[in-house]
């Protein structure tokens, strides 16, 4: 009754749903920056990124099973995305039903990525299933029986594919930028003194990921990895 009360407590709030949006950010962040560190071994070869790739899937296999540790991952990704998005139409819910008549003139508070989440969270969930389809899967890859590296460069090898791609690690930046900066605030790390310095933080860290994932089409596209 006692977990019942404050699973209530906690989601019936706007500052609950708040904390449920940063705890599950930080969780979907964590991965992008692993999930980007191991990308970005494509740069030493095939035989490096394959074995990554088949590192991931035999990891924990003696407790787990092949693979499941991904699973395990992937099932704590779902969840948290789905916690996530459902925070985030609550609370914009909210807010349209206690204002229901519209702003005489558009004036958008706030930021350029704060008034980008929205649209920025889509293309975040159609590119994922994408991506789910064309490297996990390979329904929708050019090369489905190849390796990881073979599937990747395979891809990329799409114009269309790629610049899909950097859109959407262009708009997953935004979304990291604006989402750090606000999670740390709901979190209470945020003070009037730290201010210019998390946003700061934050810019840095969506830069770097936005980047770090963005120079891989690149690379393929102008030849840089074959």
């Amino acid at each position: 009754m006692t977990q019942r009360n404050i699973v209530t407590r906690t989601w019936g709030s706007s500052v609950g749903k708040k904390s449920v949006m940063a705890v599950t950010g930080v969780i979907f962040l964590l991965f992008v920056i692993a999930h980007m560190i191991g990308n970005l071994k494509i740069f030493f070869g095939q035989e490096t990124f394959d074995a990554y790739s088949e590192h991931l899937r035999t990891l924990g296999a003696e407790i787990f099973g092949y693979g499941g540790i991904l699973w395990i991952i992937r099932v704590v990704l779902v969840g948290s995305v789905l916690l996530h998005m459902a925070a985030a139409f609550s609370l914009w819910y909210r807010a349209k039903r206690a204002r229901p008549i519209g702003y005489q003139h558009k004036a958008y508070p706030g930021s350029y990525a704060a008034r980008t989440m929205r649209w920025g969270g889509v293309i975040i969930a159609l590119f994922v299933i994408w991506h789910i389809l064309d490297l996990t899967t390979g329904t929708v890859n050019p090369d489905p029986g190849g390796g990881a590296y073979e599937k990747l460069v395979a891809s990329f090898d799409r114009p269309v594919v790629a610049i899909f791609y950097i859109v959407a690690m262009i708009a997953l930046g935004f979304h990291i930028r604006h989402g750090l900066w606000s999670g740390i605030q709901t979190l209470g790390g945020n003070s009037a003194i730290r201010q210019n310095s998390l946003k700061a933080f934050s810019l840095v860290v969506a830069v770097v990921v936005t980047a770090g994932f963005v120079i891989i089409p690149l690379s393929v596209m102008f030849g840089l990895v074959r």
